[in-house]
């Protein structure tokens, strides 16, 4: 069998490739590049495939919660709760707005935040919780609300890694009081380039971020705000608005091949597959199994001429970015311990299921 690598875009470009081109041709010959109908047309679908009433296309992820975190008229200060193993891409977007990260550890089983954690670490400057969506699965979300409701904070949902993903039957995106993604183009709904997306059902703050993403404007040469050029890119778009009708179908495509792995490698000592709460749909953004022979494993995978991913190795709180948080290795021991022990396998659309069994006969190999 030829090399598989970690990820590949063939199996979903080219099924698309002919209306892909229509796009990129009805986009040259629009005379229009920016803000126009390919835009209003992804955020109306996108908003109803998401379930909310209103979604606002932006540049990329960072600058979605960015954007929903400046929405929200907090003070220099005030204290977000956020997961400690997540991306460093969430604890940018609250310094960015001068505001306090406060790192709250994840249930080990499913990576995302603990809600069973969060009430010792509120203090009367904590102002709101952003739960990341982690690899794929919804966090609890019913359990975080009910937090945020009682505490009168608000909730930011980092919905970039779990497009489609439900908990509860409820779309992941649709929780919050504001939610930003990203459509990197590696995302499960991604883009041929940079671009992000807003989601909420408050009308009050749609219509902010809608006007901060445009220089802070409602109206032209009239500014509201003191805002800022994260306009999503009318060519991407365009695109995504073709994606989106896919999207379904990839996401199937994604869980099948999963549960090939999780049938052929269940039973393996020392290693570990995703664990899928009861109450999820899992939507495999990653597949991200564990073991203490993490290294090893890499490499004798990479050997078979199987590329594997380690997300991600060095947690927030050690980053050299945040040394002036204060913190020290062994602060966050499961953070800690999951960026030890994580590797990501190979998964998606277009994968088969002959690829994915050679991928576990090396690894039952290897152990």
């Amino acid at each position: 069998m030829s090399d598989i690598p970690f990820f590949s875009f063939s199996g979903m470009h080219s099924q698309i490739k002919p209306e892909i081109l229509k796009v990129f041709e009805d986009f040259y010959d629009s005379n229009w590049y920016v803000l126009g109908k390919n835009t209003e047309e992804f955020e109306l679908n996108f908003a109803e495939w998401n379930d909310v009433k209103y979604s606002v296309g932006v540049s990329n992820g960072l600058d979605a919660l960015i954007l929903s975190l400046k929405a929200l008229n907090l003070k220099d200060g005030d204290e977000i709760i956020v997961p400690s193993n997540t991306y460093i891409a969430s604890i940018l977007a609250i310094t960015h707005n001068n505001l306090v990260p406060v790192f709250v550890e994840p249930d080990e089983r499913t990576f995302n935040l603990d809600p069973s954690l969060i009430k010792e670490k509120i203090t009367s400057k904590t102002k709101a919780i952003l739960p990341v969506h982690l690899f794929g699965q919804s966090c609890e979300m019913d359990k975080i609300m009910e937090i945020a409701n009682k505490y009168n904070l608000y909730v930011i949902e980092d919905n970039a890694q779990a497009h489609g993903a439900t908990y509860k039957s409820k779309k992941t995106g649709s929780w919050g009081h504001i939610n930003g993604t990203s459509f990197y183009p590696g995302k499960n709904l991604g883009a041929l380039g940079e671009a992000g997306a807003i989601t909420t059902n408050n009308i009050k703050l749609f219509e902010k971020v809608k006007a901060l993403r445009n220089y802070g404007s409602e109206k032209k040469y009239y500014n509201k705000y003191q805002g800022v050029n994260n306009r999503i890119d009318e060519l991407q778009a365009g695109v995504l608005n073709l994606k989106l009708k896919y999207i379904d179908q990839w996401t199937d495509e994604r869980q099948e091949l999963a549960k090939i792995y999780i049938e052929n490698l269940s039973n393996i000592e020392g290693f570990e597959v995703p664990y899928i709460h009861s109450e999820a749909d899992h939507v495999f953004h990653l597949f991200v199994v564990k073991t203490n022979k993490r290294e090893e494993l890499m490499e004798y995978l990479k050997n078979k001429g199987i590329g594997t991913l380690i997300h991600y190795p060095v947690p927030p709180h050690l980053q050299e970015a945040y040394q002036t948080l204060g913190y020290q290795k062994g602060d966050f021991p499961i953070a800690e311990r999951l960026a030890n022990n994580c590797l990501s396998l190979p998964l998606y659309p277009g994968m088969t299921n002959q690829q994915i069994e050679f991928v576990c006969k090396k690894i039952i190999n290897f152990f």
